[in-house]
């Protein structure tokens, strides 16, 4: 998220909580009071003189590490704090959320700096006092630690899971790892790991798959022991099996991204990639090689311990498995609260040049033979660079940039440099070949903004709108006029592609238990996830990156709460063409609509087209666990489709109308 759009506090009196009240309450009856419809005319000019392609990467997604989505969302690791070190470097130390089973006359558990791994030296110490026979009897199941995950774990009966830890002993060892209920009392897979004194005396690491026996949301992993005895822990893991394309991510949250086809990944945030301060901001060097040895770090933008599991290599491996460019954004040296000088930003520059040169570089580079290590020896594409996020405004922003500009065009003069300051700075100076815009906004003002780009020079660098959403009342968790009107806004950005290059919402994500920011486009917890109104919104945007774009003009007297867009596009599947007309309807009038389509190479069949509606009972209607596709959209056919036909459009809607062409003589650009 940008620097600049932090949720503020609400601090608002009597009176003004009385009138949003009235406000809500005036939205949420506006479905029993839909005005009696009107007519309106809808002019598709279809000609290839008109026409326009549009970008190949018009719409994409932007991942920001908020709100859990990645460490307990969409990175598929159920322990959380695997190693611990999110108590901090100073031992003992906070083990949160490890907990003790026993109590403290049959175990002291504890950190100290005894790990194997030299960047993340905190391990777990677990000295057991009590024993299988003696005065001091272990209680039965014995003694030791547990972990709930991010708000439990999700296992699922006869699905696999792979656990990994490293162990270290004064003793001998008997341990039994476990899948249990939440209370520990149900087990629904375990294996006990044996060994001499000699086998553990050093640091080893101990890896097997658990098949549960039954299906728990609410599950926890428990390591524990009746044998007396000291007993170091470090670097514990348990992975499904069952992951996206086999790369760790959450199967059915990638696929949720998979289904909406993006043409880019933004990442790994905005306030995220900048820290709060900048010991906590995302060093990619630090998030890459073998996940043992990442160190992690505090996520201080928002407010939690990430083990970058989720790393630098995991985000571009997550771009080639969803077929989406990566655009990756770099700290340039600021956080919230600090910001190198120009004078001293060499080493940072840099670090950036050798993540470029991990991402692309060949097998025999310092940075390249790294990623080949990991498994993949190809170089990624990477072909966008973000510098910084928003913080134009900042006092060494514009020297630290082109420095950063300067050293990447030397080393990749093909990567695409994004400024975070508007078109008006930019100069031969100053250069850029994107820059940056974040829009936050009111669903009303939102709407508005569907004209935009239309004043824009038309020469020089495009922009990147790669932060949109809108916040306040009327946004509640994801409402349906939310979605609207970032529809209205995306058409305004198809109509503008010639000074628009790419569009992504934010944030992506958010895990229910953590609602840092709100809305998202997609919520989960341990093992449910739905998509809000503004993901489903997006599906009917999913087909214009490298489409053809037609020019509309809507006539409709004393209604401007509607605005309209035209794609041809075509089928991946089958090479079937299409003439898509999207029209959105922001106000509580229905409107017979006339379209008109002309200039078209060949026809329309009058069989093989659809209509689809995203609309709801009210605007502020929202999904839910409970109701996932309360507002979802719903398709049906067109029933003899042509180049002129009636259309009835409903109040507070999206819809959109696939039409079907012949194939013979259609000529797109």
């Amino acid at each position: 998220m940008s620097a600049m759009a932090m949720p503020r506090a609400y601090a608002g009196h009597r009176l003004r909580c009385v009138l949003v009240f009235l406000c809500a309450l005036c939205w949420a009856s506006s479905s029993v009071r839909f005005v009696a419809g009107q007519a309106g005319q809808l002019s598709v000019d279809a000609s290839p003189q008109t026409a326009r392609k549009m970008p190949d990467k018009m719409f994409g997604i932007f991942f920001e590490e908020i709100n859990h989505a990645g460490a307990g969302g969409l990175w598929a690791e159920l322990v959380s704090n695997r190693g611990f070190e999110a108590g901090g470097p100073n031992t003992p130390s906070n083990i949160d959320p490890w907990f003790i089973i026993g109590n403290e006359s049959s175990i002291i558990v504890g950190t100290d700096r005894t790990s194997c791994f030299e960047r993340n030296p905190v391990a777990l110490r677990m000295e057991v006092l009590c024993g299988s026979k003696g005065t001091n009897v272990c209680p039965s199941g014995g003694v030791g630690v547990y972990n709930p995950g991010y708000w439990g774990m999700n296992v699922e009966r006869r699905k696999g899971y792979k656990v990994s830890l490293h162990i270290r002993s004064s003793d001998a060892v008997s341990l039994t790892v476990s899948l249990t209920s939440s209370d520990g009392l149900h087990k629904l897979a375990s294996r006990t790991i044996t060994g001499g004194k000699k086998q553990f005396a050093d640091w080893t690491k101990i890896q097997f798959r658990l098949y549960s026996s039954q299906n728990n949301t609410n599950s926890r992993l428990q390591i524990t022991t009746s044998k007396t005895g000291v007993v170091w822990l470090d670097q514990v893991s348990v992975m499904p099996s069952d992951t996206y394309m086999g790369h760790g991510f959450r199967k059915d949250l990638a696929s949720m991204l998979a289904n909406l086809k993006p043409q880019f990944l933004k990442f790994p945030g905005g306030n995220y990639a900048m820290g709060n301060y900048l010991r906590n901001a995302f060093h990619w060097g630090e998030t890459v090689g073998p996940w043992e040895e990442r160190p992690g770090h505090v996520n201080d933008a928002w407010g939690y311990w990430t083990d970058d599991g989720l790393g630098f290599f995991e985000f571009l491996q997550l771009a080639e498995d969803l077929g989406a460019s990566p655009v990756w954004v770099v700290n340039d040296g600021a956080s919230i609260n600090e910001e190198v000088p120009t004078a001293i930003i060499a080493s940072l520059v840099k670090d950036v040049v050798d993540g470029i040169e991990f991402a692309r570089g060949g097998v025999n580079t310092t940075w390249g033979s790294v990623r080949a290590a990991m498994g993949h020896p190809q170089p990624f594409k990477l072909d966008y660079v973000s510098i910084g996020n928003q913080e134009c405004w900042m006092l060494y922003y514009r020297g630290n940039y082109r420095k950063f500009y300067s050293a990447i065009k030397a080393a990749y003069p093909d990567i695409n440099i994004i400024s975070s300051c508007d078109k008006s700075t930019i100069s031969a100076s100053n250069p850029a070949d994107l820059y940056d815009v974040h829009v936050y906004a009111s669903s009303a003002n939102m709407f508005s903004r569907t004209s935009m780009f239309d004043n824009t020079p038309r020469s020089g660098p495009k922009a990147i709108v790669s932060e949109y959403a809108v916040t306040g009342n009327d946004a509640g968790k994801g409402t349906l006029v939310a979605a609207l009107a970032e529809a209205a806004f995306l058409v305004g950005l198809e109509k503008n592609s010639d000074v628009v290059e790419m569009a992504s919402c934010a944030p992506l994500f958010v895990n229910d238990n953590d609602r840092k920011w709100s809305p998202d486009a997609i919520v989960f917890n341990s093992w449910q996830h739905y998509g809000c109104p503004n993901y489903w919104m997006l599906h009917f945007f999913k087909d214009s990156s490298g489409a053809t774009f037609h020019p509309t003009t809507m006539q409709i007297s004393n209604y401007d709460q509607m605005v309209a867009s035209a794609i041809t596009w075509q089928s991946p599947k089958d090479k079937s063409t299409y003439l898509k007309i999207k029209v959105v309807n922001f106000g509580s009038k229905a409107v017979d609509l006339n379209i008109t389509v002309t200039g078209l190479g060949s026809g329309i069949k009058s069989s093989g087209s659809k209509k689809t509606v995203l609309t709801s009972a009210a605007p502020l209607d929202e999904n839910s666990f409970q109701q996932p596709e309360k507002v979802a959209p719903v398709s049906s056919p067109v029933a003899d489709a042509k180049e002129q036909m009636g259309v009835s459009v409903s109040p507070y809607s999206l819809t959109s109308f696939d039409l079907l062409l012949e194939p013979s003589k259609h000529s797109t650009i």
